[in-house]
């Protein structure tokens, strides 16, 4: 579908991917103008048309792009062979704040796209963020040692509960980010509070 794009050489395209996810990031799925985009990326109108046919599947590329991305990144900067969840956690985190100061631009693309409301991407940002979660989860914990848990305890039910919490801290400090006269996110401070959540977690959990 994009073998168009795909097919220009990687200066140009990374020319129109910043200048789109700078306009999505700024100002959202309905708000953000082509027009805008275009003369950032110094290409006509017509040609951005022409790779990508409408606004939809031009902001659903890039998300597509910057998560695998981010995603083959992750799989070579974080350890799969740790077998202690927290210090997994805590790799995962650092890993993200890592990337935040890296590509601060994606980040707060990636905060828009989470956070976006507008129904014509709405549901196909939830889906990808659902595939995404569900064909990683298992790569990522499928080799937790349970035997540090305490004895009783429903290992699996007990992992829900602390990825549920942090998935939920996650998704209240994205609108904290994004509400009326923030700054954004500090990502140094909302990792840190994500640390204290993990100590109370392992206190609570393991022997």
């Amino acid at each position: 579908m994009f073998s168009k794009f795909l097919n220009l050489n990687p200066e140009k395209q990374e020319k129109i991917l910043s200048a789109t996810i700078k306009e999505f990031a700024d100002k959202g799925f309905e708000k953000a103008s082509t027009n805008e985009i275009v003369k950032e990326a110094e290409i006509s109108k017509g040609i951005l048309f022409h790779y990508f046919k409408n606004k939809k599947n031009l902001f659903l590329f890039a998300y597509d792009h910057f998560i695998e991305l981010c995603m083959n990144e992750f799989f070579i900067k974080v350890d799969t062979d740790e077998t202690d969840l927290f210090i997994k956690l805590r790799q995962i985190a650092s890993f993200k704040l890592e990337l935040g100061h890296k590509y601060s631009m994606i980040f707060k693309f990636f905060e828009v796209a989470i956070a976006e409301e507008c129904n014509e991407v709405k549901s196909e940002i939830e889906q990808r963020k659902k595939t995404l979660i569900e064909s990683n989860y298992s790569k990522i914990f499928n080799n937790i040692d349970v035997s540090k848990f305490r004895d009783g305890l429903d290992v699996s039910k007990s992992m829900n509960i602390i990825m549920w919490t942090l998935d939920g801290f996650g998704t209240s400090e994205l609108e904290k980010g994004r509400a009326p006269g923030s700054k954004g996110l500090d990502y140094e401070k909302l990792f840190a509070e994500m640390d204290a959540y993990l100590d109370i977690f392992k206190t609570s959990f393991y022997k």
